[in-house]
């Protein structure tokens, strides 16, 4: 036999109300709280070679970038100058923000520092990062005996 135990109704509404409560502050959450972005945005993969990292930076020229492998991290840094304006002009929004980033990652494994290579082309730099030769797998070959 089945005994059905009824909630009473005061508790059925402080549910209500805080589940109400959660929406308001997820959905409304002060800008102060969330987090920005890490500039620039980054696209890491590896194979057994090395690594290739793809970093978007529109608008930025490619002397105003620096790259740095130290150890096992990779650091981009640079500087995104700000549009001038004409006079007479104004923002109504402005989404792209200007002036010095640095960016520092940790590589899953040491690479050859003398053969790294970075492209640049349509605002996307790309920098491949051959794996050091002593980390590389190896395979062995079992012997029968």
């Amino acid at each position: 036999m089945y005994r059905r135990y009824r909630v009473p109704s005061v508790w059925r509404e402080l549910n209500q109300i805080q589940r109400d409560m959660n929406r308001v502050f997820d959905t409304h959450s002060p800008i102060r709280t969330r987090t920005a972005p890490s500039y620039p945005a980054l696209n890491i993969w590896s194979n057994e070679e090395g690594l290739v990292v793809n970093a978007e930076v529109p608008g930025i020229d490619v002397n105003d970038i620096d790259i740095s492998v130290v150890g096992e991290t990779l650091t981009l840094s640079g500087v995104r100058k700000s549009e001038d304006l004409e006079e007479g002009s104004r923002y109504h929004r402005q989404e792209r923000g200007s002036g010095k980033f640095n960016r520092s990652v940790e590589l899953p494994f040491p690479v050859d520092i003398d053969k790294v290579e970075a492209t640049f082309k349509n605002g996307v730099l790309q920098i491949s990062l051959p794996r050091s030769e002593a980390d590389k797998p190896k395979k062995i070959v079992v012997k029968s005996a």
